[in-house]
């Protein structure tokens, strides 16, 4: 295990957005709000599509990759994907811990608690020592994520909110990080990658990490969720809204809300193409982008917009979550 590189690629993640988190926190075809909305039914939410910094710290440790050769993580059974829970019955909370408990373990064998396709298993392993002395697993290994994305609601009610549209997923591995905790941040869009067909652009910027808006509680399938004042928030925000019901969603025009420069958000038009049957997480509308500033400005949809709330007749009606690889504009 090469606990020492994971470690300085995560503290450099931390500091500004990366391009590789980008890619798998902001792809962006779009949600029903009602997929979106907080555990407690909420009739009227304050659509944002405001730019945040996001920054999120894992359930135990991830693993991201195995040593090519057989090392001791690969011999006993771990997998790529697998969450690390625990080691010889005391809680992984980062990277630096894990190695030290493996330091302290040397060459004894070693009790390593995981979850898998959500289910905990235990394994044995015996950690092996390099030429420079050093304990390691054999494994890479992630324990935080950090990049750019966009709040699609704040409710002025309870301070709740969402963003993303979409769940949180590993760079490396495409699973969804079990969240332990997390907030979002201050954040500033300074250039813009424009998208174009099989390439999709990004949004760049960076973000106050001496700053926190609202902690996040939950990733799941259909965005991030979390808490943040509500009375600055119904403040820094604006209006209500009404949910709109499945039946009042129809094809024809509608807007969204998106940060695409500086810390302004804008209101951009859109047409709903098509109303997907059934009830996915994540893709139930197609749109496609009509206002021919966001086209001159990003080429359609890019990464860092997921999130974006779409209203239509004066109601959300849902966000952006993901982008045609092939066609930017949808």
């Amino acid at each position: 295990m090469d606990e020492s590189k994971k470690t300085k690629r995560r503290r450099r993640a931390a500091g500004a957005v990366s391009a590789a988190f980008a890619a798998t926190l902001i792809f962006t075809a779009a949600v029903p709000v009602s997929a979106l909305e907080p555990p407690q039914e909420q009739r009227m939410l304050i659509p944002v599509g405001k730019a945040v910094g996001v920054k999120l710290f894992s359930e135990g440790v991830m693993v991201v990759a195995l040593s090519e050769e057989e090392g001791a993580a690969k011999k006993s059974g771990v997998k790529v994907g697998d969450i690390l829970l625990a080691m010889n019955g005391q809680e992984i909370e980062s990277i630096e811990q894990l190695t030290e408990l493996v330091q302290e373990n040397g060459d004894s064998a070693a009790c390593l608690t995981l979850q898998r396709s959500g289910r905990t298993k235990e394994l044995e392993l015996i950690p092996r020592q390099d030429a420079e002395g050093v304990y390691r697993l054999g494994a890479w290994i992630r324990d935080s994520m950090a990049g750019i994305g966009t709040v699609t609601y704040v409710d002025p009610e309870s301070g709740a909110f969402a963003a993303l549209g979409h769940a949180v997923t590993d760079v490396d591995t495409g699973k969804v990080m079990p969240l332990a905790r997390g907030a979002i941040m201050p954040a500033a869009v300074k250039a813009v990658k424009r998208g174009a067909s099989g390439a999709p652009g990004e949004l760049r910027g960076d973000f106050d990490l001496t700053k926190d808006l609202g902690a996040l509680y939950k990733n799941t399938p259909s965005g991030i969720f979390g808490t943040m004042d509500h009375a600055a928030a119904a403040e820094s925000f604006g209006e209500a809204l009404p949910i709109a019901e499945k039946d009042e969603i129809a094809t024809g025009a509608a807007t969204i809300l998106a940060n695409c420069d500086g810390n302004v958000v804008q209101e951009y038009h859109v047409e709903i193409e098509k109303i997907y049957a059934g009830n996915q997480p994540t893709r139930n509308l197609l749109l496609r982008v009509t206002d021919e500033r966001l086209l001159a400005l990003t080429g359609g949809i890019v990464q860092g917009m997921s999130g974006s709330p779409i209203i239509q007749n004066g109601r959300i009606v849902g966000a952006v979550t993901h982008v045609l690889v092939n066609d930017p504009t949808r």
